[in-house]
Formats: structure tokens, C-alpha cells, sequence
């Protein structure tokens, strides 16, 4: 074992300079483009749905305080992850900065879940982008067959999963279709694609919050913390805790941002201005657009794929706004899609860059500059997936695994501090050890709200990401050779 130990325990050494593997993307970025991209992953199915769902299953009126518990969260490791990009810029994200702080195992352990952050990221968006459309097309008296436009599973009340008659949800499969095609052709023509639509969605969440305000009803915040039914995490403050944990995911934009590293024109000093300022913005319009939201209509109401919809619908005066505010969903869930699809296969390309995945994922198109190979793949395995599960049991997936990198994230700050003390950091956390801990303690925590079988689902991932590892990964690797 002592083999094994030694080299799942080594630490890859990374020059900060050293930015010669950018030579096979295109250094475009700005700090607004990384901005966008953060905003684009950030803002959508969050804002438009689990605002709604977590209102009305877990914690009421009171999802604000659960938006500012997990922004909290979010901010600390933001920090973290600003120093890192700006230290590191490379496009591995977390799986990177775990490499260079705290060895090959926990990276891949990591990264592993990155895939999992990502992947299921674009599809769950994709299960809310197709009740959104469904919902709007249906304004329009145009009917879809329930068959193609359900998950053929669901999760009952004790967690198991159960038929549900449909086949297929087909217009998930085709939007992530879409987005994959945008992704595989070129970056440029990716963050363009999300300049304009994050624009437009952020002009129509702030068009809706002030129309919204006239409708507010006090009295629907009433209790605003609702007394808990009996069970963790049904209302009551454990509901509050819970709904945190779930919309944590909702937050992690600025870590898409960071897996762009190579394509920015100037990371040092743009990566920490993306990322920080995507998170400020996208939590300011989380917490106006759930208090209005949750004003206008019984939080008992808004368990539902489209609850934004059910807030104005229940407001004929609004009706004029209703088309737009739904477009303006559609519009901002894609962008979360396309940049979702955008962060995972760079990750690929640092992993199989390490030897750790097949070296076909680090293949780049030599016209698009772009890692066709892994855009592809993951295209394929997020569609099948948005195809076939609903909303709730992705988005308990993707924060269990983003909270677990953060958390590692936030104590390779501190590893890298030590073990660098001197090396130059254009972008440093403030109070660094307090930060740095808080940060790990406050992830860490959220992650023992989540219900027993996202817990479950975790081991199984972890178990089958350790057996590539083992077989590949471990014989592979670079360090080792």
C-alpha cells in the first residue's frame, strides 16, 4: 500500500507563469466576458425554479434567509477560488487547485465530482428549460404529448425511484443538443451567445421585481418561518438549513468562470473580477426576486416546474409581463446550459492533460480551438440524462458535489500559503486563515442537511469514479511516470 499512498498523497508542482497549454485555445476573455460566464451559469434554474420549490418544500418565505445562508457560503469560497485563479490559471478548476495543494487522490476524488457538478448541471436546467417551454407554449394553446415532454422516472416520498408513464423529456434532450453544437464550434462565439442572453434575462428579472412589487401581499410572508411538519428538513429552521444546502448550486457560477482560465486574455487580473462579481450580482437579484416572488402568491403554490408562471398568472394585471418574464426564463436557463456544457470539458482536457482520463479528451479542434472530443461526450451523457430525471433528485446531486469542492478548495488556500509563502498573488483572501476555515466549516456543514439518499447516490458516483481511477487513472498518470 505504501506505493499506492505515496502517489495518490503527490502534489503535482505547477508553475504560475508557465502558460504554454494555452497555445491550443483562443485567449479571448475579458473580465465582462468572465463576468457573463459567471452570471450565465449562475442565473437560472436557481432564480426561476428551485427558488419556488425550496420555498414550498423545505423553507417557505424564509428561502431568502436560505439564499443568504448559501451566498455566504458561496462568498467565502469565492475568495478562495479568486486567489487560486489568479495564482493558477488553469482551466482544471478545484480539480487543479486540489492537485498542486493536496495530492493526486483527493483531486481525482474532486474532479470526479466536478463531472458530476456539471453534467447534471446542464441537464437539471434542461428539465426546468422544458417546463418552461411547455408552460409557454401552452399560452399558446399548443399541446405537447405528455409522453415526450416528462422524466419516465420520478422519486417518491421515501426516495425510491418510480415509473411515470412518459418516455422521454425530448425538448431537455434537444436543448442541450443545441448548446453542445455552440460549445463545440468555438469559445468566442459561446461567450457571445451568453453576453446577450445574460443581458436580457438580468433586464427582465429587475423589469419583474419592480412590477412585482405593486402585487406584494404581507400577508403571505406569514410565518415566515413556517413551523417544522415533524421531519428534518420540512420547514422549521432544519427547512431553512436544508434549502440552503439544495440552492447552494445555484451560486456556483463563478467556478465555470474559472475553468476558462487558458482562454482569458489576462487571468491574473480578470479572473478574481469575473468571479467575485458574478457572485455580488446574481445575490442581489436571487434574494429581490424570491421575496417578490414568495409576496405574490401562497408559498404553497410554487411547487412547481414553472413557478414564476404561477406567480403572475395568479395576477391577470400582469399578463402583459408574462410572456416576457417567461421568455426571459427560457432565455436564462439556456445560458446556463450552454456555459454549463462550456466548464466541464475543460476539466476533461486538465485531466486527461495529467494522464488521469484518455488523452482523447485533451484533443482540440484545430480550427475551433476548442475540446471537441470531451464537448462531445459530454453533450451525449448530459442529454441522456436530462432525458430521463427529474429536477429534484439533479439538483440534490450537483450541490452535494460542489459543496465537497469548495470545502477542499477553501483548505488548499491554506496549503498553498504554506507551502508558497513567498510567490507573488495578484488576488489574496482577506484574513486568510479565519476566511479559509469559516469557508470549509460552513460547506461542510450544508452538506449534512442533504437527505440520506443523495448521500447514497454520492458513495455509488464516488465508488465508480475510484474504479476508473484504479484502472487507469492510477497507471496513467504523468506524476507517476
Amino acid at each position: 500500500m505504501g506505493p499506492i499512498l505515496r502517489q495518490m498523497l503527490a502534489v503535482r508542482p505547477i508553475d504560475p507563469a508557465d502558460r504554454s497549454g494555452a497555445k491550443r485555445l483562443n485567449q479571448v476573455l475579458t473580465a465582462w466576458s468572465l463576468t457573463a460566464i459567471g452570471l450565465g451559469a449562475t442565473i437560472g434554474t436557481g432564480i426561476f425554479v428551485l427558488t419556488g420549490t425550496v420555498a414550498a418544500a423545505q423553507a417557505g418565505p424564509a428561502v431568502t434567509l436560505s439564499l443568504l445562508i448559501a451566498a455566504f457560503g458561496s462568498g467565502l469560497a469565492a475568495l478562495c477560488y479568486a486567489e487560486f485563479a489568479a495564482f493558477l490559471p488553469v482551466p482544471g478548476s478545484a480539480y487543479s487547485y486540489t492537485y498542486a495543494t493536496l495530492g493526486e487522490g483527493l483531486a481525482w476524488f474532486i474532479g470526479w465530482n466536478l463531472l458530476l457538478e456539471y453534467g447534471i448541471s446542464a441537464s437539471a436546467v434542461a428539465v426546468s428549460w422544458s417546463g418552461y417551454v411547455v408552460n409557454l407554449l401552452g399560452d399558446a394553446h399548443i399541446h405537447l404529448p405528455a409522453l415526450l415532454v416528462n422524466a419516465p422516472f420520478e422519486q417518491d416520498a421515501k426516495g425510491h425511484f418510480v415509473s411515470t408513464g412518459a418516455i422521454v423529456n425530448l425538448p431537455a434532450v434537444l436543448i442541450v443538443a443545441a448548446m453542445s453544437t455552440v460549445c463545440y464550434i468555438g469559445v468566442s462565439q459561446s461567450a457571445g451567445a451568453n453576453t446577450f442572453m445574460v443581458s436580457l434575462k438580468v433586464g427582465i428579472i429587475v423589469i419583474f421585481i419592480l412590477a412585482g412589487l405593486k402585487y406584494v401581499d404581507s400577508s403571505n410572508w406569514h410565518p415566515y418561518v413556517p413551523p417544522n411538519t415533524g421531519s428534518f428538513g420540512h420547514f422549521g429552521w432544519s427547512g431553512v438549513l436544508q434549502g440552503a444546502a439544495i440552492i447552494f448550486f445555484s451560486y456556483v457560477g463563478f467556478d465555470t468562470a474559472s475553468t476558462t482560465a487558458l482562454e482569458a486574455r489576462n487571468p491574473q487580473r480578470d479572473l478574481p473580477i469575473g468571479i467575485l462579481c458574478a457572485l455580488l450580482i446574481s445575490s442581489i437579484l436571487y434574494v429581490a426576486m424570491s421575496a417578490v416572488m414568495t409576496g405574490m402568491v401562497p408559498f404553497t403554490k410554487l411547487n412547481v416546474d414553472a413557478p414564476v408562471a404561477v406567480a403572475l398568472d395568479a395576477h391577470p394585471q400582469l399578463a402583459w409581463l408574462g410572456i416576457l418574464v417567461k421568455t426571459g426564463a427560457i432565455i436564462g436557463m439556456t445560458s446556463v446550459i450552454l456555459t454549463s456544457l462550456l466548464g466541464q470539458p475543460r476539466i476533461l482536457l486538465a485531466m486527461a492533460d495529467d494522464g488521469l482520463l484518455p488523452p482523447s479528451m485533451s484533443k482540440c479542434h484545430p480550427r475551433f480551438k476548442t475540446p471537441h472530443v470531451a464537448t462531445a461526450v459530454t453533450g451525449v451523457v448530459a442529454a441522456l440524462i436530462a432525458g430521463v430525471f427529474p429536477l429534484d433528485v439533479l439538483a440534490d446531486l450537483i450541490s452535494i458535489g460542489i459543496l465537497l469542492a469548495f470545502a477542499v478548495v477553501c483548505l488548499g488556500v491554506l496549503v498553498m500559503r504554506k507551502k508558497r509563502p513567498d510567490a507573488p498573488r495578484p488576488f489574496r483572501v482577506p484574513w486568510a486563515p479565519f476566511t479559509c476555515i469559516l469557508g470549509t466549516l460552513v460547506c461542510l456543514s450544508m452538506t449534512l442537511a442533504l437527505s440520506n439518499a443523495t448521500w447514497v447516490r454520492l458513495v455509488i458516483w464516488t465508488a465508480i469514479g475510484m474504479a476508473i481511477y484504479a484502472f487507469y487513472g492510477f497507471r496513467h498518470s504523468r506524476l507517476r511516470k
